[in-house]
């Protein structure tokens, strides 16, 4: 799956089969579903469930938080647009989840 096509799945009742929690996070963010992405990423106990947690808190307005969950996840805080954050995000993840 690439970018585009999950993009694109944002249309269906569920997330398409496969999404690792992280990348099923992102994918219930971009849905308006933030109670449910939120319970996503906090079981992802490393660096990505932190980075994808720190979006979260991004969205819902509480910096402070977030900032504390990218230090968690050991990358930089995002000032980003969210749109361009949860698309290098998502970007990283699908490129992750890829059969080498």
């Amino acid at each position: 799956m690439d970018l585009e096509a999950l993009r694109t799945s944002l249309d269906q009742a569920c997330p398409p089969a496969g999404l690792d929690a992280a990348l099923e996070a992102l994918w219930r963010a971009a849905r308006g579903e933030w109670d449910a992405a939120h319970d996503l990423a906090q079981s992802v106990e490393d660096p990505t469930g932190a980075h994808v947690h720190a979006y979260l808190h991004r969205v819902e307005g509480d910096l402070a938080n977030a900032d504390y969950w990218y230090r968690r996840a050991g990358v930089e805080a995002c000032r980003a647009p969210l749109e361009e954050e949860w698309g290098s995000i998502a970007s990283a993840l699908l490129e992750r989840a890829e059969p080498q």
